[in-house]
């Protein structure tokens, strides 16, 4: 009898062979249907899919240790953020304006784990503090490597626009804004459909995760809104702190690319 994707034992999925042959198998086709379609990422979707599997493994065999203190656990959440920043940053210029990306993801995630630490919402504790804070990085990575493409792509093409800006008075960073604002914005959008689409399109981890450790649905769904809410403030806070670095020059619109 087949067993279902809620199985016994709190899993969402039975850890078996069978998990990783079908997990390398749609490794596969990922990377086939890239280099089919011609989308010119076939080797980065299988570097990616390999380095999950390092990462999630190392990650396996450390947890135990780090969340059993504080310290350690601060450290692994500093870790988290360094890396988002490279690969935001790296995302956005593969010059040395990389770094600026610290600026927006440390704006959008560091209020919002104080808050919660602050009221006494999230316990200080690294079974408590990493998950969280991976979850606002994730969410403020995505918004930064995102807007900070966008924007310096539109800048890169309407480099005209921006110059005639300049000739009609404009000061250079709010010439750049005029211009990238709209473009850089849109990153926005997929955090907005996941929080207008949540209970009716996905059921999003942090819900199914609670209800298989034995939470109500009313306790995983307060949960979830939670998360979904402050992922929106998150990237707001990292888009608008994009915009203003790229309207600074700090990050210049040269080639984009770099992997992280």
């Amino acid at each position: 009898m087949p067993v279902p994707l809620a199985a016994s034992g709190g899993q969402l999925l039975p850890v078996t062979p069978v998990l990783g042959v079908v997990t390398a198998a749609l490794l596969l086709a990922a990377v086939a249907v890239a280099g089919w379609g011609l989308l010119g990422h076939g080797r980065a979707v299988a570097l990616a899919g390999l380095r999950a599997v390092v990462q999630l493994a190392a990650v396996a065999a450390v947890i135990t240790w780090v969340v059993g203190s504080l310290w350690s656990s601060a450290l692994f959440v500093l870790l988290m953020f360094t890396v988002a920043v490279r690969t935001a940053g790296r995302r956005m210029t593969p010059g040395p304006g990389w770094v600026w990306a610290a600026a927006p993801i440390g704006a959008g995630v560091l209020p919002v784990l104080a808050l919660l630490l602050g009221v006494g919402l999230l316990p200080a504790k690294g079974l408590s503090v990493i998950p969280v804070a991976g979850i606002l990085i994730g969410g403020a990575l995505t918004a930064t490597s995102l807007a900070g493409r966008r924007a310096l792509d539109e800048l890169r093409q309407r480099r005209g626009e921006v110059e005639a800006a300049l000739a009609l008075g404009f000061e250079e960073r709010d010439a750049r804004l005029e211009i990238c604002r709209t473009a850089a914005a849109t990153s926005l959008v997929p955090a907005l459909d996941q929080t207008r689409t949540v209970g009716l399109v996905t059921l999003p981890g942090a819900f199914v995760g609670m209800l298989l450790g034995g939470a109500s649905p009313v306790q995983a769904g307060a949960v979830q809104l939670f998360v979904l809410i402050g992922l929106l403030a998150v990237e707001s806070v990292a888009i608008v702190v994009v915009l203003e670095v790229v309207g600074r020059g700090l990050v210049t619109a040269g080639a984009v690319g770099g992997v992280g």
